[in-house]
């Protein structure tokens, strides 16, 4: 498309700069025409060389174009191959594997430690506070208030009921019954019982006890940054500024060198100590007895009786009532006072005292001790297997395509021109199209006719 619109901008340039050939006869012009020619104005005259002029002026015109042309279009297309691959499969074994491991034994011994502690006291003080409350004031007032009551007023009469009764009569009697009854005999007897007492044994030992001393060395460390002007690569005219290290500095440092050193302490430990003691015991024991004694029981029978009773019944009548009440009310008044009282406070002070304490420490003695573990290793087999893979590929296809351009044309017409002369017709096309440039006095101008 580039180079279509580069070829016909140069076609139209080259059809610019050429001349514009003039239309006349035998290869002459009609301005080579003498001016005497242009006293007559019919068609012989102006085959001499009077009259209106032609010359053929060339347009260039731009006219649509389809052109037909093809485009290669790419289609995807997938199909499922065989692979033949090669897997590998693990397989976890073990084997057995002695190592040797250091048992620590562990022993718990025991030192006395004194130490200062500081123990809080609290006391508790008073202080005095004034201050003023608004104290309610309770008065209790009385009103009278009417009310009317229904009274009940309750009657008690009696009827006669008569009524049957059984009434029982009790007689005692006796039998013997023998029982077997539990003597308890007690007799003291003695055994021997061991018990374990502790003895306190104090003894001399040495141990290692951990310590060191502080010293000085001295190392060399990075000085601090400074900045520095270096040319630049880039521009040579101005240097720009890096922050480089500066020279090493020795400065004096203090580690702590630790070192063991043999003590002696004391140890104090309970050795026990077996003993023996005569405890006396009770044992109780039951002896069986063989007894009698007389059980009275009792003997019942019921004998009917009728006998006779008033049994009383209330009959109630309501009466109304007025009565009066004095019913209590609370009136209460605010009455500021000036009251007293004490505020505790607390008062902690801190009392030092000496406290002993048996610290427990242990030391430790390794023992090494053979064990045997199973160590897992893997195993690598490869097995052949085939996978089906989907692969993709581009097919090429050609289109048809059609597209539309603006093709240059270069079109002939011929233009009148009108030649200077005084006999031109006044109402011919020559004055119109703008060639005269003499008319006569009774010539319009092109475009002012009426």
């Amino acid at each position: 498309m580039n180079r279509l619109m580069v070829g016909a901008a140069a076609a139209v340039t080259i059809l610019l700069s050429s001349g514009v050939t003039e239309a006349g006869l035998g290869g002459v012009g009609y301005n080579s025409v003498p001016t005497e020619a242009c006293s007559a104005c019919d068609f012989s005259q102006a085959k001499v060389g009077c009259g209106v002029n032609y010359r053929t002026v060339r347009e260039v015109v731009w006219e649509p174009q389809t052109v037909k042309s093809t485009r290669v279009v790419y289609d995807h297309c997938t199909e499922t191959v065989p692979v033949q691959c090669v897997r590998n499969v693990y397989q976890t074994c073990y084997r057995n594997e002695c190592y040797t491991v250091c048992k620590p034994v562990y022993k718990t011994c025991y030192r006395d430690v004194t130490t200062r502690v500081c123990r809080p006291v609290t006391e508790t003080c008073y202080r005095t506070v004034q201050c003023n409350v608004r104290k309610p004031v309770y008065k209790t007032c009385y009103r009278d208030v009417c009310y009317t009551v229904c009274k009940p007023v309750y009657k008690t009469c009696y009827r006669t009921c008569c009524y049957n009764v059984c009434k029982p009569v009790y007689k005692t009697c006796y039998r013997d019954v023998c029982y077997t009854s539990y003597k308890t005999e007690t007799q003291t007897c003695y055994k021997e019982c061991c018990y374990t007492t502790f003895k306190s044994v104090t003894e001399k030992k040495t141990v290692d006890v951990c310590s060191g001393r502080w010293e000085t060395y001295t190392k060399c460390v990075p000085g601090p940054m400074v900045q520095k002007c270096v040319p630049d690569p880039c521009d040579p005219c101005c240097p720009k500024v890096i922050c480089c290290p500066g020279p090493p500095q020795k400065i004096c440092c203090k580690r702590w060198v630790p070192c063991m050193i043999k003590k002696e302490i004391c140890c104090t430990r309970m050795v026990p100590q077996i003993c023996k003691k005569q405890v006396p015991y009770t044992v109780c024991r039951q002896v069986p007895v063989n007894c009698t004694k007389r059980v009275p029981y009792t003997t019942c029978t019921y004998v009917q009786q009728t006998c006779t009773k008033k049994v009383p019944y209330t009959t109630c009548t309501m009466t109304k009532q007025t009565c009066s009440r004095r019913v209590p009310y609370t009136s209460c008044t605010w009455v500021n006072e000036c009251i007293c009282k004490r505020v505790p406070y607390t008062k902690t002070r801190m009392v030092s005292h000496c406290v002993t304490r048996r610290v427990p420490y242990t030391t430790c003695t390794m023992t090494k001790q053979t064990c045997t573990r199973r160590v897992p290793y893997t195993t690598c087999k490869q097995v052949c297997e085939t996978k089906l893979v989907t692969k993709t590929k581009c097919i090429p296809r050609c289109v048809p395509v059609c597209t539309v351009k603006c093709v240059p044309r270069v079109v002939c017409r011929r233009v009148p021109v009108c030649d200077p002369c005084t006999t031109c017709d006044p109402c011919g096309d020559g004055c119109n199209s703008g060639g005269c440039t003499t008319m006569k006095p009774d010539c319009k101008a092109p475009g002012n006719q009426d």
